[in-house]
């Protein structure tokens, strides 16, 4: 079992989960999905508990080593990077917002049926903060030690920020296949749950069509900018592409991207910080399918999700994401707590958002990858540009002299 990969595990647990549920509604048997509800609400308090942490123990270290970096092309590339992050959550919601609604009709699959079963006992687990205030310190011991040299708190910060990986790693990745399990062994007992699958399936082909146009959209930029032909930087960009999908892990891809946007004949300057800080801080991939399963869930719930409801949800995405582990699952991990807090995701939703980016994983993180290429690009671009004005200031000086 542990050599299987985490979307395996999700698939398996998935359809023993739907069968123990649909099992025992046929023949009214409560007690087992009782057990299994009793796991889930019992991880479930862990994961709400856990949740600060994770986004004390990602962000402040992420914002820290970016700020500590010097330079231009750090800031440039940041905003680039930002924007393209912006660009695709907006994308995303006007596609979903135009579409979704069309194919998915209204379900309480997700909520009234599924809680039908009780646990057999929950245990209360009280989060030492809430999502927003674990944000805001965040942002603040970020900032401050990114300020302060050779800051004894940032090793600290640093240890933490591990203690949290090891969590993750070792204990939420492992156990959410199961979770993921129990819940749909609730959602399946009320019999609906094939209404609530069909609905996913539209939902992954609208994704996928979205991905792939979101990295045609940004090479047809790059391309434009650079007056070459966008399929022919995409080309090279293919082994990038494929790796991602096998890695799961942008940072572990970097060797490949760097080389394939080399072939795109970008300075080796540029490359140096472009593709590391790109794998770190460029999600597109991940922000088109946070928001458009989001809102998938929402209208399955029979709730609209309004541009006022997401907009303030995809300007955070593009902050919380940042440093998010390189392993599987490791973005909407992060983005539990936005899910919770600005969403309204509960008990159900959450271990759902889990299994539908999961599912998708290698594509989201593929995206993300094929875009640093793009986005390597642009920065050149806007790099050099400025340097080769900052030479012809240099040069109309002497003549004048």
């Amino acid at each position: 079992m542990k050599k299987l990969s985490l979307i395996t595990k999700i698939f398996i647990c998935l359809v023993l989960g739907i069968s123990i549920g649909l099992l025992c509604g046929a023949n009214n048997i409560k007690f087992p999905v009782k057990i299994l509800a009793t796991f889930s609400g019992l991880f479930g308090n862990f994961l709400s508990f856990i949740i600060p942490l994770i986004i004390v123990g990602f962000i402040v270290p992420g914002i820290a080593s970016l700020g500590s970096k010097s330079g231009k092309g750090l800031l440039i590339t940041t905003i680039v990077a930002y924007l393209s992050t912006l660009l695709a959550g907006f994308a995303a919601y006007l596609i979903g917002a135009g579409i979704l609604p069309k194919l998915i009709s209204g379900s309480i699959a997700l909520s009234e049926e599924g809680q039908t079963i009780e646990p057999y006992f929950t245990i209360e687990i009280p989060a030492i903060m809430g999502v927003m205030s674990a944000l805001t310190l965040a942002f603040i011991l970020g900032i401050g030690l990114s300020k302060i040299k050779n800051s004894a708190m940032l090793k600290v910060v640093d240890e933490f920020n591990k203690i949290v990986l090891m969590i993750v790693t070792n204990v939420l990745i492992p156990l959410v296949p199961i979770y993921i399990g129990c819940v749909f062994a609730k959602l399946s007992y009320s019999g609906e749950i094939f209404n609530t699958l069909k609905s996913f399936g539209i939902v992954y082909i609208l994704l996928f069509s979205l991905q792939l146009a979101y990295i045609l959209i940004q090479y047809c930029i790059a391309g434009a900018i650079k007056k070459e032909n966008p399929f022919k930087l995409i080309k090279n960009m293919i082994p990038a592409y494929m790796t991602a999908v096998g890695t799961q892990s942008s940072a572990a891809t970097i060797p490949v991207t760097l080389e394939c946007v080399k072939k795109n004949n970008i300075s080796e300057e540029v490359l140096d910080f472009v593709v590391p800080l790109g794998a770190t801080i460029h999600l597109a991939g991940d922000t088109i399918t946070l928001v458009l399963t989001s809102m998938a869930v929402m209208y399955m719930n029979g709730q609209t999700p309004t541009f006022g409801m997401i907009m303030p949800f995809i300007f955070m995405l593009g902050v919380t994401m940042i440093a998010a582990p390189g392993v599987p699952g490791g973005g909407v991990m992060a983005a539990l707590g936005l899910l919770e807090s600005m969403l309204g995701f509960g008990a159900v939703e959450k271990p759902i958002m889990i299994a539908l980016h999961a599912a998708q994983d290698s594509f989201g993180t593929a995206t993300n990858v094929t875009g640093d290429g793009a986005i390597a690009i642009i920065v050149d671009y806007i790099i050099n540009k400025r340097k080769s004005n900052s030479a012809q200031n240099e040069s109309n000086e002497s003549i004048i002299a």
